[in-house]
């Protein structure tokens, strides 16, 4: 069957796929999104929130580029923070608790309204490529859908197992089903899977809380929106708890420790290192007294409760102890039980910079199915392959994003250069340049690209260039009211030495940025010079078709990675695990011998 043809297909409808969809569809690309229920169209199946440190950077740089994530969780925030206020701009990073149900209906009317966009439910059970290029999409319905590209967004879907103790079955996350036919397709074209696996707290019932027994966790104001659109003043809504594990916890959790399926042999998937289960954390650090569980509420118009810090995929009856044994939580009603998932994904080192299959046209993976966890992963990932795939089937060159340029062009380069061996969660440590990549100039770096590739709005990039402008204006007047000297003392800030001068008609944005940009002029430079020298690495670019198994100067395990990888640049083949510097010289004088040779 051949319903109707469209330039586009996204698999998945998650946080990856939303942004895909929505790229795609606005530039212009006829596109069908799938899902395997139109009820989960942008499900939060684990923490109520957006953002978190580095995280927040994604999302802004997601709005940066034209994507919704940031104007969907502005209008549907309960409760907004900047984390890290004590250290430095290079590190804040904004959280903003979600109202679960109202964040998935903000995204359907995204989706709803956009132009060129078609929403169907159905599951995708087959891509067919033919002469190494996407031909189709099959459902298991018996549809063919011909298309010309396709974003693969399937989430923690494939052959996904849903671990609670002793019990186990098929199933997606909250109760949906799984996709059980897809990764054999995805097999097939070459792209072998491996399994991860990842969890979620209990959800408790509001009404049989203990608050009193809790440290209220207020918001902060005036809040900070995500979007650079976002124009009106935002209200936090409600507070958070927090409470801590008690010796009580841990006895239960020692004493039930042979029942837990990730020491018991129930869970065969490899865990995120950074999220530990609760139980891991108990055998992980046996001399803390205590471990943090934050209370978050999951909407404004629900009792349930997400218990942050409490994982576990415990048999029933010992969820129930350990829940008890808080303070606070002695009465709780569990609503839903915790659980572990484990799923299939694919090995991201077959991908391209673009977020491309290498050896099939029009193919794109983004989300949990290339190895990360986390929302903001998936969004970033999304709106990135969506707009490539758009650029491709425009004839036009990709969007690449380096290490230098965006938190994304870190998260894709560790993906599809280094390769993951667990769930990769994005860290302000993992980037080298996070005094440039801040997430307060996410627009500044990034809104100008996303409007050249017709994605970022015509206003977008207006109110960017008016920010540019009155940045700099800002700095120059600093600079003649001879304030640089004051304002680079630690405790100086400019909204102190500013009164009564022409920097107060200036907007706040600007003056945040000029205040940023003197105080720490000294290591913005020096950070310049370091990112000069790491673009000079990745403008070495490596001719395409190079034999690396003839190469006998290579070691033997340099040349199988860099056959297999393909790097664009030699910086990016100086980052491939297994290329030593000594294989780097030898490509720096084979990349001179085939200069001359041309010449």
């Amino acid at each position: 069957m051949t319903p109707e043809r469209f330039d586009a297909v996204v698999i998945g409808a998650g946080h990856a796929g939303c942004e895909a969809a929505l790229a795609l569809a606005r530039t212009g690309q006829k596109t069908l999104l799938t899902t395997l229920n139109l009820d989960s169209v942008a499900l939060m199946p684990c923490n109520p929130s957006i953002g978190g440190t580095a995280k927040g950077h994604l999302v802004r740089e997601v709005d940066a580029l034209g994507g919704e994530m940031g104007l969907a969780i502005d209008d549907t925030m309960l409760q907004s923070r900047m984390l890290n206020l004590s250290k430095g701009p290079a590190v804040h990073s904004l959280r903003a608790q979600a109202d679960k149900r109202a964040y998935q209906k903000r995204m359907r009317r995204a989706l709803d309204e956009a132009e060129n966009l078609v929403l169907r439910q159905a599951e995708v059970c087959e891509i067919e490529v033919e002469g190494g290029r996407i031909m189709a999409v099959k459902t298991t319905t018996g549809a063919r859908i011909p298309c010309r590209a396709v974003v693969v967004a399937s989430g923690v879907y494939l052959k996904s197992r849903i671990i609670i103790g002793e019990c186990c079955w098929q199933g997606g996350p909250q109760g949906l089903l799984s996709c059980q036919h897809l990764g054999q397709s995805l097999e097939r074209l070459g792209f072998p899977l491996r399994r991860f696996k990842t969890g979620t707290p209990a959800r408790l019932d509001g009404r049989t809380i203990d608050f009193s027994k809790m440290e209220p966790q207020p918001g902060d104001e005036p809040v900070v929106p995500f979007s650079f659109l976002t124009d009106r003043k935002l209200k936090n809504k409600r507070l958070c708890y927090l409470t801590y594990t008690t010796p009580e916890t841990r006895e239960i959790i020692l004493r039930n420790l042979h029942r837990a399926p990730m020491y018991s042999g129930g869970i065969h998937g490899t865990g995120a290192r950074y999220c530990p289960s609760i139980e891991d954390k108990m055998v992980r650090f046996p001399d803390k007294e205590r471990h943090p569980a934050f209370l978050e509420p999951e909407g404004a118009d629900t009792v349930e409760w997400y218990v942050q810090g409490m994982s576990t995929s415990m048999p029933e009856d010992v969820q129930r102890e350990i829940y008890a044994s808080i303070p606070g939580l002695e009465r709780a009603r569990v609503l839903r039980l915790a659980y572990a998932i484990e799923y299939d994904c694919i090995d991201p080192t077959q991908l391209t910079s673009a977020l491309a299959a290498r050896e099939i046209e029009g193919l794109y993976f983004a989300g949990q199915i290339n190895g990360t966890s986390g929302y903001e992963e998936a969004a970033a990932q999304g709106v990135y392959a969506g707009l490539n795939a758009s650029l491709w089937l425009r004839g036009e060159a990709p969007l690449l994003l380096t290490r230098s340029d965006a938190y994304l062009g870190v998260l894709v380069d560790d993906l599809t250069v280094k390769g993951v061996d667990e769930p990769y969660r994005m860290m302000t440590s993992r980037a080298e340049y996070r005094l440039n990549l801040r997430q307060d100039n996410a627009d500044l770096r990034l809104t100008e690209l996303g409007f050249r590739a017709g994605l970022a709005s015509r206003e977008r990039c207006q109110r960017m260039l008016k920010k540019r402008e009155n940045t700099e204006k800002a700095v120059r007047l600093i600079g003649e009211l001879g304030l640089e000297g004051a304002l680079k003392r630690p405790e100086a800030q400019l909204s102190g030495l500013a009164a009564g001068t022409a920097l107060t008609s200036l907007p706040e944005d600007a003056l945040k940025q000029a205040e940023i940009l003197v105080k720490y002029e000294g290591y913005l430079t020096r950070q310049q010079s370091q990112i000069d020298r790491f673009n000079r690495a990745e403008a070495l670019l490596i001719p395409e078709g190079i034999d690396y198994l003839s190469v006998q100067a290579l070691r033997i395990e340099a040349r199988q990675k860099l056959q297999a990888q393909r790097p664009r640049s030699l910086g990016q083949a100086s980052r491939i695990p297994g290329v030593s510097p000594g294989d780097i010289q030898v490509l720096m004088v084979l990349l001179e011998r085939l200069r001359r040779a041309e010449r």
